[in-house]
């Protein structure tokens, strides 16, 4: 790559890019969210997420016999 090309890549990449503002609003919340309420939405995610891999790491050893 000749040193002209490579100096010009260079000052673009270095040079500040505009970035567009996002136009947010910060309100305090229209519903409160209870601690038993979010106790729930944890569970339910942990469940969602752990109960297929931790099926899959039980039976791991089922797997590799049928293969």
């Amino acid at each position: 790559m000749p040193l002209p090309a490579a100096s010009r890549l260079l000052r673009s990449a270095l040079r500040t890019q505009l970035i567009p503002v996002a136009n947010v609003a910060s309100k305090p919340a229209k519903h409160n969210v209870t601690v038993g309420e979010q106790a729930i939405a944890m569970a339910v995610l942990f469940v969602t997420i752990l109960a297929p891999s931790s099926w899959v790491l039980s039976h791991l050893e089922d797997y590799k016999k049928k293969v």
